[in-house]
């Protein structure tokens, strides 16, 4: 079959690949220049989510919209938004968030499985490497981790609890002052450098054939019909263009992984997608003294922040904003722009003191798909020629990979090997 892929970040390049895989023929539309420029770019580099960063349950925004869960929202909530905060309230129980994780745990297999096959058959090198710490402040954070441990327990997950003097003396680099309440430590818990895997990936492709990459192309609309379905791309400079210059690609199926224009792309075909847009901000700063980096990648398990070493830099990423949904095409307000930075910067100086020149950052902003019940939005949507991969969120970026290979399978006409129920969770048209 011949199939269109729209989207050229993370789980775009992915769905290629597993649908190369499969023996289809692909083709890839990214309205960037090259791949891996949107959300992908500024990724915190966590591998694979676990119970302690899925963004639900008992820890997401607790007690209310506050900067101290993480989440800074601008006030004045309503419609989509209140929505979208509701339901996630809704795991905070235990029970509902023991029930959601369980649904996305066979995911989380499959991607690792996935990941294990394409670093092993092809040899990518993506600076991976091992070793996460999530630390926990107050005790009463602590407490709202334990439905977490319980399930780290519950899947026999490898991880060490480790109380605060206990964390210091494994991370040196970690003050015990101001004191903290523990941390979990993954010996086993990958991190990465996203976009340089999916550019690695690319290559993979270009080198197997098969696989057409249009960049610099941004799709307009998406056409479906009994026999064939298509894309209109925008002219490439549309000063110039006449009302008949716009260009059409069709093929057997469309699988839309476009990130945050994903809902956009599908509105007009009578799709609503149960996914909300969050802005998301990083720190790219220079290493200011060795001795302060950690091994580990830090991560503040309650507010959601990594802190983890790039080459010779260290990325923080986190602050999460949540606004109204008529402003998310709107540039953010400069002053929610510096509190989430600000966050991100009050990180670095609490966990790795001394170790970034956060004055020399480098800023980056960019737009995640969350959805309300925390999973992917994964699988056939409206049509029988038309598939979703989005909505992953911010941690775990191979879980991507584990939804790709579902939406071969699906395209394909295979039988997925996933559960019938986490297949039913990860609908696009799910309630």
């Amino acid at each position: 079959m011949d199939v269109i892929v729209i989207g050229g970040g993370m789980a775009g390049v992915a769905t290629a690949y597993q649908l190369r895989a499969a023996g289809h023929r692909v083709c890839v539309v990214e309205r960037h220049a090259t791949v891996a420029q949107g959300a992908t770019y500024g990724h915190s580099g966590l591998v694979l989510p676990t119970p302690l960063d899925v963004w639900f349950g008992p820890t997401f925004m607790r007690g209310g919209r506050q900067a101290a869960s993480g989440v800074i929202s601008k006030t004045g909530f309503g419609g989509d938004a209140r929505n979208f905060v509701k339901r996630l309230a809704a795991l905070h129980a235990s029970d509902a968030f023991a029930a959601q994780y369980a649904l996305l745990r066979p995911l989380v297999e499959s991607a690792r499985n996935a990941l294990d096959d394409v670093t092993g058959r092809f040899q990518i090198e993506f600076e991976a490497r091992e070793g996460l710490l999530y630390v926990v402040r107050s005790n009463d954070e602590w407490s709202l981790t334990q439905p977490a441990l319980e399930l780290l327990r519950r899947f026999e997950t490898p991880h060490h609890v480790l109380s605060a003097a206990a964390c210091v003396a494994d991370e040196h680099t970690i003050p015990s002052d101001p004191p903290f309440a523990g941390a979990v430590r993954f010996d086993d818990g990958q991190i990465a450098n996203c976009p340089l895997f999916v550019k690695q990936l690319k290559q993979v492709l270009d080198t197997l054939g098969g696989v057409q990459f249009l960049t610099g192309r941004t799709v307009g609309a998406i056409r479906v019909e009994t026999q064939r379905a298509a894309v209109e791309l925008t002219p490439r400079d549309p000063g110039r263009a006449s009302g008949n210059e716009v260009d059409v690609i069709s093929a057997d199926a469309v699988v839309v992984a476009a990130g945050a224009q994903t809902p956009g792309l599908l509105a007009p075909l009578g799709a609503r997608l149960p996914l909300y847009p969050v802005r998301l901000h990083a720190l790219t700063a220079p290493v200011a003294h060795e001795e302060c980096v950690p091994r580990s990648t830090i991560v503040d398990a309650v507010k959601r922040i990594a802190i983890t070493q790039m080459n010779h830099r260290l990325r923080i990423a986190g602050g999460a904003v949540l606004q109204r949904a008529n402003q998310l095409d709107k540039p953010l307000p400069p002053p929610l722009t510096e509190e989430a930075l600000a966050l991100l910067g009050e990180a670095a100086r609490d966990w790795t003191p001394g170790a970034a020149k956060i004055s020399a950052a480098l800023p980056w902003e960019g737009m995640k798909l969350l959805s309300a019940d925390g999973l992917p939005v994964v699988g056939n949507a409206v049509h029988p020629r038309l598939f979703v991969n989005a909505g992953h969120g911010p941690a775990g970026w191979a879980l991507a990979l584990g939804s790709a290979r579902l939406v071969a399978q699906l395209v394909s006409g295979a039988q997925p090997d996933l559960p019938d129920d986490t297949l039913k969770a990860l609908r696009p048209e799910r309630g």
